[in-house]
């Protein structure tokens, strides 16, 4: 069988695989993107909804997790979230700052794409959507890619074909088999970035109360996040339950402080003094949702028309932990099937922190998702993405 013949070959046309193809295409390589959707990008088209939060001015090694933690350093110094948003100003994507340092996209996240695609289209990088790889072989000279359409062959190979998160996009463990069929070990695999499920009796105990939401500080072991909270039909969500879903895991518990700008002790013992002849279902509303209020006089039979005054300093005690220190145990995550992004993946063990080349294959390399750095909520992934392709686009 005759090969095409490339000098690179990436798999994968998410954020990772096209900075990484432009990259290379710019350096005058002979650059094919392969990839099995129909759309490129489409993770970029639907994150932020529709906005694409394209990066987080703020991006430190401090913002990911990994088994080595030092291992995203290079890459993310070399190719700072402030040298994405020159290329983004100098296309005249008009794009706002949501929280300090989160940057979306002012019109949509196709902004971003339109942009990557053209970047490659003229540096004559070359894209082939809707590509079945049966098999990837080391060669003498490189690698064979046998796909259905035919083979393909190249002297540099790099896996950009993300984690499992959201499989109804495309995603499959790709990279991962592959990483195994060359050496590579795969750290633990879980969703990050996902809703907590509720069931049984904690389920029905905020029936009613989707749609819910205020800002909470919530808290795992030593770590905590404070920012926007939801309750959902399913359990919790919100910025601050995602942020916590990648530090968490089962059999853990987590405290809510569901107003952490207020001590609510002191702000009842206050009330009882101040404005005894009030009900605690006035002051309770006063400092939270109504049906949450409501619900929580429930969970703990007081009823919403008693007197300040009629209450003990151990009923209020209880109430404030209610709001203060809400603690339990969620039964789970909402899984791949919602998680923005994938904890764990490839071993960095394995991987220059230089160049992301394999340290067990010359000449393959592994960027984005895949690998076992993963980023907060707000735009780190996709630094990592960005940084990780054009670090492994200087040498390919």
């Amino acid at each position: 069988m005759t090969a095409v013949k490339f000098d690179v070959v990436i798999i994968g046309a998410g954020a990772a695989g096209l900075m990484c193809a432009i990259e290379a295409a710019r350096r005058g390589r002979r650059v094919a993107v392969l990839d099995h959707a129909k759309k490129p990008a489409e993770k970029i088209r639907i994150s932020g909804g529709g906005k694409c939060n394209f990066t987080h001015l703020q991006a430190t090694p401090k913002n990911f997790l990994s088994q080595n933690p030092h291992f995203c350093i290079s890459a993310l110094k070399r190719f700072t979230a402030w040298d994405f948003l020159d290329r983004v100003v100098k296309r005249g994507i008009p794009y706002f700052e949501k929280t300090e340092g989160q940057l979306f996209c002012e019109t949509s996240a196709g902004d971003i794409i339109d942009m990557l695609l053209d970047d490659l289209h003229e540096a004559s990088g070359e894209l082939y959507l809707g590509v079945t790889i049966e098999r990837i072989e080391k060669t003498v000279s490189g690698f064979d890619i046998l796909t259905l359409d035919g083979l393909i062959a190249c002297e540099k190979l790099v896996m950009a074909t993300g984690g499992l998160s959201i499989p109804k996009m495309g995603a499959t463990g790709l990279a991962y088999d592959i990483a195994r069929q060359f050496g590579h070990e795969i750290t633990e695999t879980r969703a990050g970035l996902v809703p907590f499920t509720l069931g049984g009796d904690k389920l029905a105990a905020i029936e009613g109360l989707s749609g819910v939401s205020l800002n909470a500080k919530v808290t795992c072991g030593k770590t905590s996040f404070s920012d926007g909270f939801l309750f959902t039909h399913r359990g919790l969500s919100g910025p601050s339950i995602l942020q916590i879903s990648s530090y968490w895991k089962p059999g853990q518990t987590i405290e809510i402080n569901l107003r952490p700008d207020i001590d609510l002790l002191d702000h009842l013992q206050a009330k009882r003094k101040d404005r005894s002849k009030q009900t605690i279902g006035t002051v309770m509303a006063e400092v939270l949702p109504r049906r949450l209020s409501d619900r929580i006089l429930e969970w703990h039979v007081v009823a919403p028309e008693t007197r300040m005054a009629e209450l003990s300093n151990a009923t209020l005690q209880t109430l404030a932990d209610a709001v203060n220190r809400w603690t339990f145990m969620p039964d789970g995550t909402e899984g791949y099937r919602t998680a923005e992004v994938t904890l764990g993946g490839i071993d960095t063990e394995g991987l220059s922190s230089q160049t992301l080349e394999s340290l067990k294959c010359p000449g393959l390399y592994f960027i984005g998702e895949c690998i076992d750095v993963t980023g907060w909520l707000g735009g780190y992934n996709f630094q990592w993405a960005w940084s990780s392709g054009w670090a492994a686009g200087q040498v390919v």
